[in-house]
């Protein structure tokens, strides 16, 4: 892989929570680069920091010091207004749980948020079914998500999430509700769609058997992110 700017950038980050009376220093001055259409897992124990070190990088909290770049634009001094406009546009996110409009079907799922960034319904269906296909739901687009397996449901989150061509993808745990056999299946499909989408990735996850197919592997360790020795 070619490596040139990062996509995403977080430099000296620190998050402290006021804890029973004093004070939890959960990330004490985080740095980490992620390419375009590279794969950075993100490991450690619960409370360690992953999940806050993805809501900043998703501009969903503020740190106490730091900085987030987004494709070399500092991010998160920007309004509320501002922030908001940039994870419309440029970041994708993946949770655990799918979070998906039940009433709505697979396809929908993945045309609505096109509709709220602006795009005409009938460019989103067709992105829609594009990413749909690529991540080999083709038989299940019309059907909403009480009729799909759980794997299905979070192949349609990852296509969710990739519909407006983020630059950014933001993964916390994306197949830690899914038994072993289906999150490879998963994962391997969430591999092949951020290699051709050219996203810059990075997943959080306590799958160690995952963490053999991405690019590098960080950890969380006494507030610093450092490369894992696997």
């Amino acid at each position: 892989m070619t490596k040139k700017r990062p996509i995403l950038s977080i430099r000296n980050l620190h998050r402290q929570y006021k804890s029973g009376g004093g004070i939890l220093h959960v990330l004490q001055g985080a740095d980490i680069d992620v390419y375009p259409g590279e794969m950075v897992g993100l490991i450690g124990p619960s409370g360690s920091g992953k999940s806050t070190l993805l809501h900043a990088a998703g501009l969903l909290e503020k740190p106490n010091a730091g900085n987030v770049y987004i494709n070399g634009k500092e991010s998160l001094k920007l309004s509320d207004d501002a922030r908001t406009a940039i994870r419309r546009r440029s970041i994708g996110m993946v949770y655990q749980f799918h979070h998906l409009l039940k009433e709505f079907t697979a396809l929908d799922n993945v045309i609505i948020p096109q509709l709220i960034a602006g795009r005409s319904r009938r460019e989103a269906k067709a992105e829609a079914e594009r990413l749909l296909l690529r991540m080999g739901l083709a038989e299940r687009m019309t059907h909403r998500p009480s009729q799909m397996s759980g794997g299905e449901q979070q192949r349609v989150a990852i296509a969710r999430a990739i519909a407006n061509n983020p630059q950014v993808l933001l993964a916390d745990e994306p197949t830690g509700n899914l038994d072993p056999a289906t999150s490879a299946s998963v994962f391997q499909a969430l591999m092949e769609l951020v290699r051709h989408e050219n996203v810059a990735a990075l997943i959080a996850t306590h799958n160690m058997e995952l963490t053999k197919f991405m690019d590098r592997v960080l950890t969380v360790q006494n507030g610093l992110v450092v490369p894992f020795k696997r």
